[in-house]
């Protein structure tokens, strides 16, 4: 089932395809950006197409292309991962480096962490390595918790890493969700996919 599209201020997100890989791989292939991640920079287009393919066709992720309003080429990615059905989940972010410090990547965030706990999600974390300071400061503005450091969890293209985790619960979100970006709306994807096939 492909997500909903969710709409805030700037941006539009909707099921990233395969077809976004052009668009993409330049977050891809980009050093410093991949650096603190599970895989090293693409140096080709097609490792980026495969990439999405596995993106789209796993059935345990749903992901979303960030775009901004008024332009549907793809800026950056936000996915989630149901860890316990209906009930856990983990997310994942990752924008194009001309649009780092505006804020984007935060906004699309909320969009996903508000659908997730508004369809019934009693707690949300993220996994990032100890020394993403980008990251870890993502989701410390957003409120969420540092909860544990597991040590020796991945290995990755630069070698064995530890994770910081934090989470978010319910209840905190909603203290929270006054002072955050709002979402504007929610849509079936399917409604709009044909919208988008049309203007082609």
């Amino acid at each position: 089932m492909s997500p909903p599209i969710l709409r805030t201020r700037r941006l539009v997100l909707r099921a990233l395809s395969v077809d976004d890989a052009a668009a993409l791989h330049p977050m891809y292939a980009d050093v410093e950006a991949n650096h603190w991640g599970s895989y090293p920079p693409h140096t080709t287009l097609e490792e980026t197409r495969d990439r999405l393919k596995n993106s789209v066709s796993d059935a345990h992720w749903r992901a979303w292309a960030v775009t901004m309003k008024g332009d549907d080429t793809a800026i950056g990615t936000v996915a989630c991962y149901e860890k316990r059905q209906g009930k856990v989940s983990e997310v994942g972010y990752s924008l194009c480096r001309e649009y780092w410090g505006r804020g984007i990547a935060k906004e699309a965030v909320v969009a996903m962490v508000d659908l997730l706990f508004a369809e019934g999600q009693r707690r949300v974390f993220a996994d990032t390595d100890p020394d993403n300071v980008a990251s870890i400061a993502l989701v410390e503005g957003l409120g969420f918790t540092r909860e544990a450091r597991l040590r020796a969890e991945w290995e990755t293209h630069i070698g064995v890493r530890d994770s910081l985790i934090f989470g978010m619960l319910a209840d905190e979100w909603r203290a929270r969700r006054a002072a955050l970006p709002r979402v504007e709306s929610v849509t079936p994807q399917r409604s709009v996919a044909r919208s988008r096939a049309a203007r082609r």
